[in-house]
């Protein structure tokens, strides 16, 4: 006996293939040129003397300075290692810097130029990530049936899907190179708030710093050629994945 989806079911999973190539050839034909033109204004934005990315504000962004401990119940309350309640009489979470029970209860503040400077990077590896995500469901939905022997494009759609696997890959790392920085500066300040007299750890976190300011704009000019590259490659091959696509839904689903 064979198996085959009732007409219905049939027409529903065509519908979402259909929707699934129209979203794929949108990014693929507007998105992804739309993103180099974007990235390369912004790109050359940053060689302007008021850019939030020029290295030579990174000198100022830095503070370098040990900041006493934040008081616990107000400024002229006294101290207290007792954890705060709620109304309802619940424990309220613990706040950002708190420093119960901390070694060295010391504050260092984060770099907020920086934390600005990341957002903007955090996004586009979001929209990088998602855009590569509907063109790998689309390619991979254009694959032939295996049992047909018909290779037709096929090492052409895996070259196309490597592709787009790698571009993922480079946003993932751009997106942890975040939480990276923050771990890198977090060991330097605890070095710096324990030996505040050792004038290198001070120095060693204005390089950090001065270091993220390259790194931010070089993500941005490394993402526009991600999205350069994709283009190219999709462009030159897309008649084929179209044709794979048009010849699969119709065998599959006859009218």
């Amino acid at each position: 006996m064979s198996l085959s989806m009732n007409r219905d079911l049939a027409k529903s999973v065509e519908a979402f293939r259909a929707a699934v190539s129209e979203t794929a050839e949108d990014i693929v034909f507007r998105v992804f040129p739309n993103k180099i033109i974007e990235l390369t204004r912004l790109i050359e934005s940053t060689k302007a003397d008021d850019s939030p990315y020029q290295i030579s504000r990174a000198a100022e962004s830095t503070d370098t300075t040990i900041y006493p401990p934040p008081s616990l119940t107000g400024e002229n309350g006294p101290s207290s290692s007792k954890r705060k309640r709620s109304d309802d009489g619940s424990v309220m979470p613990a706040r950002m810097n708190e420093t119960v029970n901390a070694r060295y209860p010391e504050l260092m503040h984060a770099n907020k130029h920086i934390l600005k400077l990341h957002e903007t990077v955090k996004s586009e590896c979001a929209q990088l990530s998602d855009s590569c995500d509907k063109v790998k469901l689309w390619v991979n939905l254009t694959m032939p049936k295996i049992e047909d022997g018909d290779n037709f494009g096929v090492q052409i759609q895996e070259e196309v899907l490597s592709e787009l696997l790698r571009s993922q890959e480079t946003a993932y790392n751009f997106r942890d190179s975040v939480r990276q920085h923050h771990l890198g500066r977090a060991k330097i300040c605890s070095k710096l708030i324990k030996y505040p007299h050792i004038e290198d750890y001070t120095l060693s976190l204005k390089e950090h710093d001065e270091k993220l300011f390259f790194f931010a704009r070089q993500n941005l000019v490394d993402i526009r050629n991600v999205y350069a590259v994709m283009t190219d490659i999709l462009h030159k091959n897309i008649a084929k994945a179209r044709y794979v696509y048009h010849h699969f839904v119709f065998s599959a689903y006859p009218v």
